[in-house]
């Protein structure tokens, strides 16, 4: 036995939420998740994650994409397009309603230019994460009239 320990003290239970670290900071990982939540942080990715997957469907070399034509560069570029609009999204949310129609139209164009939009996968993978970034809202806190209003309805009902 230990006298006059906080430690023997305590109950089991007691020290279960996290403090900060001993110099200050935070945890990464915690900083991350707020970092994420604060975003679209799914949408953008499911968007990159579309046009990567077209991207890498693609088997044709530059060289024969080169004498193919702009057709086939076409097949190249929606990818890249939708993978950028993707991160764009996830670091630059205040845009991301002109960035997730610019990855519907460029998802929807892969149907087209590139195997069945990467055979379905990256076209659906696109066309989710553009709705979603585009209904995304960002929290917002309650206007302070609504709850006056509701405080005098509850009153009024008294």
């Amino acid at each position: 036995m230990t006298s006059g320990t906080d430690e023997a003290a305590s109950p089991p239970g007691a020290g279960t939420r996290r403090a900060a670290r001993p110099d200050g900071r935070r945890h990464p990982w915690r900083a991350f998740r707020r970092w994420q939540h604060r975003r679209p942080f799914g949408a953008g990715l499911a968007l990159a994650l579309g046009g990567a997957e077209i991207l890498l469907t693609q088997r044709a070399s530059v060289s024969v994409i080169l004498t193919a034509g702009a057709d086939s560069l076409a097949g190249y570029v929606l990818p890249i397009i939708m993978t950028v609009c993707g991160l764009l999204i996830v670091f630059n949310p205040r845009q991301r309603l002109f960035y997730s129609v610019i990855g519907v139209l460029a998802s929807l164009a892969s149907w087209v230019t590139s195997n069945l939009g990467g055979f379905f996968i990256g076209m659906l993978l696109g066309l989710a994460g553009s709705s979603l970034a585009f209904g995304w809202l960002p929290d917002r806190p309650r206007r302070r009239r609504r709850l006056r209003r509701r405080g005098r309805r509850t009153e009024e009902a008294a």
